[in-house]
Parts: C-alpha cells; sequence; structure tokens
C-alpha cells in the first residue's frame, strides 16, 4: 500500500527536502505540498492523505488550527497528523497534541525518524522524538495543570505500559521492556485509551507527565 502525504510548510527548501524525501521511498507518495495552513485544510479535506506533515509555524493558519481542523475532537472521520517543529519546547506543539496529533518530530531528527513517524501514523501508531516527549511535556506538565484521574484505576501492567509511552517508545520496543507480544501491548494500550478518555497515545503521554506517573 502506498502512503499518501500532505506536506505544509512555509519555506519552500524545507516543503522541497521532505518531498524529495519521501517520494524516493518505494511506499510513499506526496500528493500534495503546501505553504499555508489554509492550503492545508482545503487539500487534506479535498485529497484525504494518509498522512498530513504540518508545520507549526505557518501564514493564515498555523499548525495549532489546522490540526484541530482535520484532527480536533469532534471531526468526522479525523485525519492523521505529524507536526514537525524547529523549537522542541514550544507551547504550540503542546496545543497540537492536545488537538490530536499523533507524532512529534524536529526539523533536525533527520530523514529516517521522518519516514519512520510517516509510516508509523499511517499504521495507526506514532513516533514522538524522545527530546520532543522528554522535554515538551515534562516541562509543560508541571503543576500548573492537574491531571484528570480515571474512574477506573489504570492496573500495575497498564501502568507499566504507560511509562513507557510517555518516554517515546514504540509498541515493539515496550514489548520488549516488558517481555510480552505485540498483541498485548496494543490491548493494554485499548484500555489504557479507553480508561483515560485519550484518543492516541500522544494523549496518554501527556497524561502521564500530568498526573505524576512520569517524573
Amino acid at each position: 500500500m502506498t502512503i499518501r502525504v500532505l506536506i505544509a510548510d512555509d519555506q519552500q527548501l524545507v516543503r522541497t527536502g521532505f518531498q524529495m524525501i519521501l517520494d524516493a521511498q518505494p511506499d510513499m507518495e506526496v500528493v500534495a505540498a503546501v505553504p499555508d495552513g489554509a492550503e492545508a485544510v482545503a487539500e487534506a479535506r479535498r485529497l484525504r492523505p494518509d498522512v498530513c506533515l504540518l508545520d507549526i509555524r505557518m501564514p493564515k493558519l498555523d499548525g495549532l488550527e489546522v490540526t484541530k481542523a482535520l484532527a480536533g475532537p469532534g471531526v468526522e472521520n479525523p485525519l492523521r497528523v505529524v507536526i514537525v517543529t524547529t523549537f522542541d519546547l514550544d507551547e504550540y506543539v503542546y496545543g497540537a497534541l492536545r488537538a490530536g496529533a499523533t507524532g512529534f518530530l524536529l526539523k533536525d531528527s533527520g530523514p529516517t525518524l521522518l519516514i519512520e513517524a510517516i509510516r508509523a501514523a499511517a499504521s495507526g501508531d506514532a513516533l514522538v522524538s524522545p527530546s520532543v516527549t522528554v522535554r515538551l511535556l515534562q516541562h509543560l506538565a508541571q503543576p500548573k495543570r492537574a491531571a484528570v484521574q480515571p474512574e477506573e484505576a489504570l492496573t500495575e501492567r497498564e501502568l507499566d505500559v504507560v511509562r513507557l509511552v510517555a518516554r517515546g517508545r514504540t509498541n515493539q520496543e515496550v514489548a520488549a521492556e516488558l517481555f510480552v507480544s505485540l498483541s498485548t501491548v496494543k490491548t493494554h494500550l485499548g484500555s489504557i485509551q479507553a480508561k483515560l478518555g485519550a484518543r492516541n497515545r500522544v494523549e496518554t503521554a501527556a497524561w502521564a507527565w500530568e498526573s505524576g506517573v512520569v517524573s
């Protein structure tokens, strides 16, 4: 299956570079590369790409507004959004997390991580740069906000999974560290997200930082 990708970034050099990297992959196709947020929303709704690769700071609509429009609460058939940012301590990224983004990368992460993040998003998983997970979420989840505790408490094993997810581990890495199968990890994640009311693993990670499960 070919993964159809939309790129939105106000810098032509970045758009061109990303497109060259992705079009060189045998399983990827860039269906649009646009310079601003308004065009990103319009083209994403028209083309329905598998993954939208969005910059945070763009003219007309920023990455947060675009994410809300494409993947936010209440959006019917939400698209999968991966945020790419220059700043690993940018509050806009935290807002995008809450708006439904499923992945975060720094622009200097390199081609390999970019490709992995898009494949993860397309398959319903998520890849978050460890520096974004640890530094951004830790920085922004300090005492200024309190996490809502679930009505049904997480089990000890579920908490083990949450801690690893909050550290940016993939499902495969969680399975390896806990010595369980990949399907068991996915089952735990489904239960965790249901208890927390989280739409994806990134919201699960945010809850872990806010609640003090990870410190």
